[in-house]
């Protein structure tokens, strides 16, 4: 009897966990160069009951009577990399990326220590340095490091391939970076990428870099909400589950125990 409450138990707190994802993609679906994440479930392993004393086995051995299903789980929160849509701003720092790659930039940690992070999020901006960084304060990377300009210096122009001028002049080249797999990529805030241990580049050959353009979420709101209808219809098929076994054990308990 138990089992059912275990079992409606898990779907619950799984469907708990999809409802947690989808509201943080719903938040963000105005978010530049958000990727929306899922959600995989699967069936916990197989427990397999065995008969203990059986007079009817030879000594020594164990007979199986059956698979106990013990509900399901998470099996991962994944990241959804397809290409969003691309808005037109004209402003001269924002930048989108017209197929797979990412800009590189430079994130300063609490402790000091730099780290570099790969993000689609191309709304960038000059400081009064004359540094482009994004929103955060982190610094965009080209193949000479840090990207600056002259903040005097005029026009800025900007390359499909990234190469960025003054005046005419070239300053350096954005570096724009793709890998092999992203399975070797985990979510670092909510735009950031962070590669593990295993990671290997590729080349970027196809991706374009359009200047004065930004890329929205690749969320679809209208989806998303019809998802989460589901999860919560799901969840309370759980309770009413949970429900049903507690009005069982009480007159399990109450009832036939009286007679």
């Amino acid at each position: 009897m138990l089992r059912g409450l275990y079992t409606a138990w898990t779907g619950m707190r799984t469907e708990s966990k999809r409802l947690d994802v989808i509201a943080n993609n719903v938040a963000n679906s105005a978010t530049v160069g958000y990727k929306g994440e899922g959600v995989t479930n699967q069936s916990f392993d197989d427990c397999l009951g065995i008969r203990v004393r059986d007079k009817n086995s030879p000594v020594g051995t164990t007979r199986m009577i059956g698979k106990m299903y013990l509900g399901t789980k998470i099996g991962e929160v994944y990241t959804n990399f397809t290409q969003g849509s691309v808005r037109q701003t004209g402003n001269s720092f924002d930048m989108a990326l017209d197929g797979k790659g990412f800009f590189e930039v430079n994130v300063t940690d609490v402790n000091g220590v730099n780290h570099l992070r790969y993000t689609r999020a191309g709304d960038f901006h000059m400081t009064s340095e004359g540094y482009i960084t994004d929103l955060n304060g982190n610094r965009l990377q080209c193949e000479g490091g840090d990207l600056m300009v002259d903040i005097d210096g005029g026009e800025v122009t900007i390359d499909k391939d990234g190469s960025v001028f003054q005046n005419g002049e070239l300053v350096d080249v954005i570096r724009i970076v793709d890998f092999e797999d992203y399975n070797y990529l985990k979510k670092f805030a909510d735009t950031y990428l962070e590669p593990m241990e295993g990671y290997k580049y590729k080349d970027v050959a196809e991706a374009q870099l359009m200047q004065g353009y930004l890329e929205n979420s690749n969320i679809n709101v209208v989806s998303e909400m019809v998802n989460m209808i589901s999860i919560t219809r799901a969840y309370e098929a759980g309770q009413k589950v949970i429900q049903a076994y507690d009005s069982t054990m009480d007159q399990a308990a109450n009832s036939i125990g009286k007679v």
